[in-house]
């Protein structure tokens, strides 16, 4: 097995440490700040590229492998990808923190040449592959997705450093976010969700229709979105846009739930369960915006409301998301890497040992309920209610990943 995944994923627990170790230095005071500010960036970068996408690139090396039942294009040009995306995005936190444009733009391009790096090893394993199913589709639109968030982010680096297309800074930067956090994030959970699931909970003979209708449902959400921010940013048009997400959601929800009814294994593991808890709850809650955005349209782009449902995708959905399927990933990548070719034999541990299932129940409930508290604070505008439920989140955060970084030692 190669390396390469183990150095995201490794990379990722790092960033994801300094992240709630730079929440905890501000008690989470940084969410109640001005985002776009130099020290809001920082956190939103640290959290987003150095955490989810850092990890999400390492699961992506390893389980297209298992998807397709072939080799990478490039094991080389995968450790290029990792050197030149992790020195970029090492230059851009620094750039925030000090506020040196030119130092930004620098940074940003180099992280955007490992991107295109991963996207191209991608398109090409796939392509050679050419097995071609939602799972796979998925995966494709999402590293699309992904080139593309880092071309509009490299677009606004220029403007800053030479003041072009200055009229339509704000159109990009919508734009750079949605594709960023939808495109990515979401088709990439969604399309590895149809392959995991099954095989964490041993289904068999259950329907995949719906697969096709959320894969349709969410690029439209995708391009519906980037397209009303280029747009200028219509409340009406972003709605819509939100409206089709949520029609996706809810079908993907429902999928779930027929992936785990033909299920032949009762528990697959707490992480699996809070997996499928969470995005039920992502479910709800995202209902409940379009309601509030609808009811409130005047309101629905405030600072506030964009700070909620980012914190409810980001936080509640995609990094949940991932801490629940790193429970199950992590031990089996570094068991596989360790003890693959002792299978068997006395005294070689199970796989099951490696991580102790309770503690991950307890970790992930203890995350679970400080994120929602935390929520309520910033929703309500609370900062005494921020700082509580944010400093009891890292804590819980940070004890969780710390368990998942001990596998390696096991």
């Amino acid at each position: 097995m190669s390396r390469l995944p183990f150095l995201f994923i490794v990379t990722g627990i790092i960033g994801f440490v300094l992240f709630q170790a730079a929440s905890l230095s501000s008690l989470s005071g940084w969410l109640g700040e001005e985002l776009r500010e130099q020290n809001g960036w920082f956190h939103v970068h640290l959290f987003v590229l150095g955490w989810a996408t850092m990890l999400a690139m390492g699961a992506v090396y390893q389980l297209i492998g298992v998807i397709l039942q072939s080799s990478l294009y490039s094991i080389r040009l995968g450790y290029v990808h990792y050197v030149s995306f992790t020195v970029g995005l090492t230059g851009l936190l620094y750039g925030f923190i000090e506020g040196k444009i030119y130092w930004l733009a620098a940074s940003a391009t180099l992280a955007l040449a490992g991107i295109l790096a991963f996207a191209w090893n991608i398109a090409v394993t796939l392509i050679r592959a050419s097995k071609w199913d939602p799972v796979t589709i998925s995966a494709a639109c999402a590293v699309l997705y992904l080139a593309l968030t880092g071309l509009s982010g490299l677009a606004m680096g220029i403007n800053f450093a030479t003041g072009q297309w200055a009229a339509y800074h704000e159109r990009i930067f919508g734009a750079h976010i949605w594709l960023g956090t939808i495109g990515w994030f979401g088709l990439l959970i969604t399309g590895f969700s149809y392959k995991m699931l099954p095989m964490f909970y041993l289904s068999h003979d259950y329907p995949t229709r719906l697969q096709t209708w959320v894969l349709a449902l969410w690029n439209a959400a995708v391009l519906a979105g980037a397209a009303a921010f280029l747009a200028g940013g219509n409340v009406r048009f972003v709605w819509f846009a939100a409206s089709l997400l949520g029609a996706a959601v809810v079908l993907y929800n429902v999928h779930l739930l027929q992936i785990r009814k033909h299920r032949h294994k009762r528990n697959p593991g707490a992480g699996i369960r809070w997996t499928v808890y969470g995005s039920q709850a992502f479910g709800c809650l995202t209902i409940a915006m379009l309601i509030y955005g609808l009811a409130y349209p005047d309101r629905m782009l405030s600072a506030r409301s964009v700070l909620s449902a980012g914190w409810v995708y980001l936080v509640g959905w995609v990094s949940f998301t991932i801490l629940g399927y790193a429970s199950k990933i992590v031990p089996f990548l570094w068991w596989t890497h360790k003890y693959g070719k002792q299978a068997g034999k006395p005294g070689t541990p199970l796989m099951a040992n490696l991580l102790n299932d309770r503690k991950a129940n307890a970790g992930l409930a203890a995350i679970a309920a400080s994120s929602l508290l935390l929520l309520a604070g910033i929703a309500a505008g609370a900062p005494m209610l921020i700082a509580i439920a944010g400093t009891a989140s890292a804590l819980f955060s940070v004890a969780y990943i710390a368990m998942i970084g001990l596998v390696f030692a096991r």
